[in-house]
């Protein structure tokens, strides 16, 4: 019999996660496991979830837009998910309730080339994966974390559950995460659409997208090519896919395996 996991979003067409978690399965041999993409619209997600445990799924993956729905809908969350207030993860436990996890705030700090502390950060997003990323910054000792997003008033809400302060104009940071869909299907849309000042995405900063696609997004790009540091989506996916599968399988991930299979991809 089957056993099966997947990521869940809407899209997920683009996902890498299903080339590198069968590339783990296959490696700590385990060949009767499968990773499937879950493409699910919101109207569809919670009822879909609550109904995979029965078609055989361990557990799944959580990505753009449902992170804080995958939240709402699990029976049991850990402090971490709780804390966030999202979830990224979810494993069906075999009594047949659904327990939640968020392993993108670890994620995040591992693949970070610079310490927090004591920085200014800006945080583009209110999502699920804006609020990781705040609350990894604010518990990593982040002197100021910026919160931009399109609709203010989520902003808002969002720092006045987590900290942090909201802005309609960004200021100077150190420190840049993009937590937005901005580039995920169309890479010319960031520096159109996000409000980032040349100095912010230059020497001496650090640019982080959550998000990736084929040939890397145009907002790492340019601040490469402007002298940041850049941290792309695919190493924080592999950070925290590592740790989604630890949970499932009881198995120590082959983070090595898992890195190759994204990079084979990535160059297909």
């Amino acid at each position: 019999m089957l056993t099966y996991l997947g990521v869940a979003g809407w899209p997920v067409a683009h996902s890498r996660s299903p080339a590198m978690h069968n590339a783990a399965l296959a490696a700590v041999g385990l060949p009767d496991w499968r990773y499937l993409r879950l493409p699910l619209p919101p109207a569809r997600f919670a009822e879909t979830v609550r109904a995979l445990p029965a078609a055989g799924f361990r557990g799944i993956n959580v990505t753009i837009p449902h992170k804080e729905a995958a939240l709402a809908l699990a029976d049991g969350v850990t402090p971490m998910a709780a804390a966030v207030g999202a979830a990224n993860t979810l494993t069906f436990l075999p009594d047949g309730t659904v327990h939640a996890d968020n392993t993108d705030v670890a994620g995040l700090l591992a693949t970070l080339p610079v310490d927090p502390a004591g920085a200014r950060a800006l945080v583009l997003g209110a999502g699920g994966a804006a609020r990781a990323a705040v609350h990894a910054l604010r518990t990593a000792g982040a002197a100021d974390v910026q919160v931009w997003n399109r609709t203010h008033a989520r902003a808002e809400r969002l720092v006045a559950e987590l900290g942090g302060r909201a802005v309609a104009v960004p200021g100077p940071a150190g420190i840049v995460v993009n937590a937005t869909a901005v580039g995920l299907q169309n890479a010319d849309l960031p520096f159109k659409s996000l409000p980032l000042q040349a100095d912010t995405v230059g020497v001496g900063s650090c640019v982080v997208d959550m998000v990736y696609r084929p040939g890397g997004t145009r907002l790492l790009a340019e601040a490469r090519r402007r002298g940041a540091t850049v941290v792309d989506g695919l190493e924080i996916l592999v950070a925290q896919g590592a740790a989604s599968f630890e949970r499932w399988t009881d198995r120590t991930a082959p983070r090595e395996a898992m890195r190759r299979a994204v990079a084979d991809v990535a160059t297909a």
